[in-house]
């Protein structure tokens, strides 16, 4: 191989235009790569050893060899050779031996494998959860228990397979939590019957190593932790959310999204999974993995760097019921699954209006094969509201812009859960992160009110829980040579300059060491990343983007428990730390019964030096759900999102140039009255002399 490659330009199309060039290094692997990998991999076993693969997917380039091949790029240089490398995640099938490798694609070989320690446990898969199922529902032993609930001839029977959480009692081997429920009994071969609304006392544990159930848990259903023999069930009415099982409303009008000429922004595709995105001054490249899901890289507006590399680094969903099983239940759904396994079809439905583009991706299979992904990233606009407006009031003239938004979206779908995870960027140089949950509540059998839940159904329980994440942001503020300040708003005391107690002050603080930080409202407590040796060419400040994160309720979970161990990110709402390659994941590479001591807590407890150099910023930012009886059968939507904002990074407003809205174009059905106000102007005549005049 060269120590060079020549720079092949970068061609953009309208949306879904396709054109093929060599592999980018941020590239997301190819079938025919992946396929590349597992030969290599399983290569280095005898050919009767079955190997049962959690992760297939590409091991990102240093940053050190990256971002010269990215400014190479960006300026049309020569682009240093940098090699195509796999990282695999694999299991010899049916054995607790767990093991890494990185695979060198570029010269075929393995560089490195390495057998984990005990006590570390890869992530869920599809075919292993649809295993798992049967296991628990074809146990003699579950079946006999089921038998004693007496349930109506036909009834059918779900196991929704938890991955089994840490407690450290006896939770060293790999496990699955089992949750059994019962489709409606008075339709039970309608397969989209809510059998949430049906949970069944019965809570079976299934051994991944053994492949069999090794204990029956009954749930309690008062208000202690004593649990009774199950008996004969009380069958409750169904709860369902499908159309038709609704009378759905006759006066809803037609609202359509419609762009007669077509999207705004342009994709690029580069090789056979490369995506690069332009829209509006923005640049950046779009890559999906088996994890994180949709990732973010080499975010540039106005040919200026922002961002090497966003993305949802992870998040966890603690529930507040102290009582066995279900004082385990602690969802690291990105890590003990993957935001792109779970990810969601989103041709199927009305994920996004308008003029939609879809990408498509490859993950590998628990065999090592290619799994074709289909449609799980839309891009789309959206019409977000007014961007800026003024009316001048003595002449009723009205300057006035719409914002028009670029989303990036991806929905997955964890059993119960779904998440709507969206990038959003606007005409202002504004990103935003935005995470909307819906789907149905985690329910269980209940025969009390108890103060850590509300029954939203007879007999059916959702326990309260929180929602943390964690968004990870590796900044680029015109350059890698950044810093962390945060500003806080003081009032002045009382004093011949401030004598009516009104005046206050705007003071800055450098964050010197890496750490955890917190938001306080009360201060208005702003974080910001800047770049000192870059300034505003208005007001000679340093450039900068200032973090907007909703403040929420931390981690509940005590210091000693093994949620707070496991969530490193959940107790503060900012981490900083220094650079170094391989950390990506807030809470650890593997969060699979976990114990704590991988993530960011650890990291930033190196107490670098976060001033002036690569530093990375984790965001939290969650919701406390108290549950409802309208949360059920299906819940509404909660919005939660986090906003980065130029701060003197621009010398005016970025929108100004955005075409003004018109009416021949909206064609709205009504035109509001004309704003002008009766005022007063002084003119300045001849020798200097003011008069005032009315205008009405």
């Amino acid at each position: 191989m060269s120590a060079e490659q020549v720079p092949l330009p970068l061609r953009s199309h309208d949306v879904g235009v396709a054109s093929r060039v060599s592999a980018h290094p941020l590239s997301p692997l190819t079938s025919s790569e992946i396929t590349n990998a597992v030969q290599l991999v399983q290569g280095l076993y005898p050919s009767n050893t079955s190997l049962q693969y959690k992760t297939v997917t590409l091991e990102e380039p240093k940053k050190a060899a990256l971002v010269p091949y990215l400014d190479a790029e960006h300026n049309g240089r020569r682009k240093p050779s940098i090699d195509r490398r796999a990282f695999v995640a694999y299991y010899i099938r049916n054995t607790d031996k767990f093991h890494e490798a990185i695979v060198n694609l570029s010269r075929q070989r393995v560089e490195n494998t390495v057998r984990l320690g005990p006590g570390v446990h890869g992530p869920g898969d599809a075919e292993e959860i649809l295993l798992v199922e049967k296991i628990a529902l074809e146990d003699d032993g579950v079946k006999a228990e089921i038998a004693k609930l007496k349930l109506p001839e036909g009834a059918a029977v779900i196991s929704d397979p938890w991955i089994y959480g840490s407690d450290g009692v006896n939770d060293e081997q790999r496990m699955y939590q089992c949750f059994l429920y019962m489709r409606d009994p008075s339709d039970p071969s309608n397969l989209e019957s809510n059998h949430y609304a049906f949970p069944l006392t019965i809570s079976p544990v299934v051994d991944t190593v053994q492949w069999k159930v090794i204990r029956i848990d009954l749930l309690p259903t008062g208000s202690d932790h004593s649990v009774e023999e199950p008996g004969p069930f009380q069958i409750p009415p169904g709860s369902e959310y499908t159309p038709e099982h609704q009378k759905l409303r006759t006066d809803l009008k037609p609202l359509n999204v419609v762009q007669p000429e077509g999207a705004s922004f342009r994709v690029t595709e580069v090789g056979e999974t490369g995506r690069v995105l332009e829209w509006q001054k923005w640049f950046f490249r779009i890559g999906f993995n088996q994890r994180e899901g949709m990732v973010i890289y080499d975010v540039r507006y106005d040919d200026r760097n922002l961002f090497y590399r966003m993305s949802l680094s992870d998040m966890v969903i603690p529930y507040a019921d102290p009582r066995h099983p279900f004082h385990k239940k602690a969802a690291f759904d990105l890590g003990d699954a993957g935001a792109g396994v779970m990810a969601n079809n989103l041709k199927l439905g009305c994920d996004c209006l308008g003029s939609i583009h879809y990408l498509s991706a490859v993950l590998s299979t628990d065999k090592g094969e290619p799994w074709p992904m289909e449609n799980v990233v839309c891009i789309h606009e959206q019409d977000a509201g007014i961007g800026w407006k003024h009316t001048n009031y003595r002449t009723g003239t009205a300057a006035l812009v719409r914002s028009r938004e670029l989303v990036i979206q991806s929905i997955i779908t964890v059993a119960n859960y779904e998440y709507i995870m969206a990038f959003v960027f606007n005409q202002a140089g504004e990103v935003k992160y935005e995470v909307r949950a819906t789907g149905v509540v985690s329910t269980q059998p209940t025969e009390v009110e108890v103060p850590w839940g509300t029954i939203v159904h007879p007999g059916v329980l959702a326990a309260h829980h929180q929602h943390i994440f964690s968004l990870r942001v590796d900044p680029a503020i015109d350059g890698h040579n950044n810093r962390l300040i945060y500003e806080e708003a003081h009032p002045m005391p009382r004093s011949e300059f401030n004598p009516h107690g009104v005046g206050y002050t705007v003071e800055q603080t450098l964050v010197e060491k890496s750490g955890g930080l917190d938001i306080d409202v009360d201060r208005n407590r702003t974080f910001k990343i800047q770049n000192t040796s870059s300034k505003n060419p208005i007001n000679g400040k340093p450039v900068s983007y200032k973090i907007q994160a909703p403040p929420f309720q931390k981690l509940l979970a005590d210091a000693d428990s093994f949620h707070h161990k496991r969530a490193e990110f959940a107790d503060h709402n900012l981490y900083v730390t220094k650079y170094r390659d391989g950390e990506l994941y807030a809470g650890g590479k593997y969060t699979n019964q976990s114990r704590g001591g991988e993530g960011v807590r650890a990291w930033a407890n190196r107490n670098e030096n976060v001033k002036d150099t690569d530093l990375v910023v984790y965001v939290q930012f969650g919701l406390q759900h108290v549950t409802r009886v309208e949360d059920f059968p299906v819940m509404p939507c909660e919005i939660i999102e986090v906003a980065f904002k130029p701060v003197n990074f621009f010398d005016k407003n970025p929108a100004l140039d955005v075409p003004p809205s018109r009416q021949e174009v909206n064609r709205s059905t009504l035109l509001p009255e004309q704003h002008h106000q009766p005022s007063v102007e002084a003119k300045v005549g001849e020798n200097g002399k003011v008069c005032c005049s009315s205008k009405l």
